[in-house]
């Protein structure tokens, strides 16, 4: 089976880091909203601000961050990035139990992790295809996509029994963790890199900082993709705190219960994401693109149908499921195009472009939906953004093109 190939001792250890990294995030899913609602009795407008706001300037100050991490070998990078976040995550537990915690604290927290996110994303996808060959490239982002999606669905059930016996802060003592257990583990990853093509010494130049956005928009294929990523997740993101707030303190909706909704149906995107390779390789990657785009467009409208008890569980439960499902499939195929069709000199700044790119439209659209909430109540504004993602299939690409190939002796793993 091409999916159960063996991609070496290296990948092995990149790919534990990640799943223990995958693994603190899902237990402390919707962690943020949580601790607003509950502990800061924050209201929608609060909550999306709190969204908005650390995705909006993380993105802001992740801009040079692309070119930086262009010019720096990858790993280090990652390790630094991933000690960054257990130390930002570390402080909202220790300022709860010492009774400081408060809103600006959360806005900062989530600024300063937005922003090694992206770094962290631009460094391993450039890493990445230093590591594996590129036929293997769908193999190990579907692997990734699979344990993304195994996280999500265990951990959020596991978060919110720990947060139901501990209080409310203690996932977010996970997930620091976890991303001390990954720096360990990437740093186990050893090995020698490619040297970058420029020293960090070098002076970071403006032209630098738009390359990955003139790649993006000048390429006939990342361009369409990117556009609908950005609505895509964008319009789904923004509906994340209004469901915070209306299962959870409108509909009366208890944090395991709400923590049980979202995890279940992460089966889907495990199953997606173990398709995907042979998909593409029976129908062709521009088929499944297409396919799997257009699906995934069609479920969060029903959302804003759900009621509360079991009924309303079982809604979200299908919903979600459908979702995540075409999103598992999805993901990977796309992370592979990206990288496929990205010289390996700009991969960094393009992944880096991407990722502020889309940080950037969750936070207005993020904001923009807090504001409409609150006009309108969440229940109306979870149907709105349902409504505007049935079109998002347009912005799809009508065809395929070939991918850009890597100059001989290029691979270094």
């Amino acid at each position: 089976m091409a999916g159960g190939r063996a991609l070496g001792r290296r990948f092995g250890w990149m790919w534990a880091a990640f799943a223990v990294s995958s693994y603190g995030t899902g237990l402390g899913f919707g962690a943020f909203p949580l601790i607003a609602v509950v502990v800061l009795d924050s209201g929608p407008t609060e909550v999306a601000a709190l969204a908005a706001a650390g995705r909006a300037v993380g993105a802001v100050l992740a801009v040079p961050l692309g070119p930086w991490v262009e010019f720096r070998r990858k790993r280090p990078v990652m390790i630094a990035m991933d000690l960054t976040r257990f130390a930002a995550l570390l402080s909202v537990p220790a300022a709860y139990v010492a009774g400081l915690l408060g809103f600006a604290q959360l806005l900062v927290v989530s600024v300063v992790v937005a922003a090694a996110d992206i770094a962290f994303r631009a460094a391993s996808g450039a890493f990445l295809k230093t590591l594996v060959r590129p036929e293997d490239l769908l193999v190990a982002n579907g692997r990734f996509e699979s344990t993304t999606w195994s996280a999500t669905m265990v951990g959020p059930p596991l978060g919110g029994a720990a947060i139901g016996l501990f209080g409310p802060v203690t996932t977010l003592v996970a997930d620091a963790v976890s991303y001390l257990l990954s720096a360990l583990g990437l740093r186990a990853v050893g090995g020698t890199e490619p040297r970058p093509a420029r020293t960090g010494a070098a002076r970071l130049r403006a032209d630098d900082l738009l390359e990955g956005w003139r790649h993006i928009l000048g390429h006939p294929v990342l361009r369409p993709l990117f556009l609908n990523s950005l609505a895509v997740n964008g319009l789904i993101m923004a509906t994340e705190p209004l469901l915070a707030v209306l299962l959870l303190d409108r509909l009366g909706f208890a944090p395991w219960q709400y923590g049980l909704v979202f995890a279940a149906p992460c089966v889907g995107g495990l199953v997606g994401a173990r398709l995907a390779h042979r998909l593409v390789a029976r129908c062709g990657r521009h088929r499944v693109i297409r396919a799997a785009g257009t699906l995934r467009a069609c479920w969060s409208v029903g959302l804003a149908f759900v009621q509360p008890g079991v009924p309303g569980m079982a809604l979200v439960i299908a919903v979600q499921l459908s979702l995540v499902t075409c999103c598992g499939l999805f993901n990977p195929v796309l992370a592979t195009a990206r990288l496929e069709h990205t010289d390996a000199g700009r991969v960094a700044r393009t992944l880096a472009a991407w990722s502020v790119s889309g940080s950037a439209a969750i936070a207005v659209l993020t904001a923009l939906w807090g504001v409409l909430a609150a006009v309108v109540g969440p229940r109306a504004a979870i149907a709105a953004a349902g409504v505007l993602l049935l079109a998002t299939p347009l912005l799809l690409p009508r065809r395929e093109a070939a991918p850009r190939r890597r100059p001989l002796g290029e691979h270094a793993g």
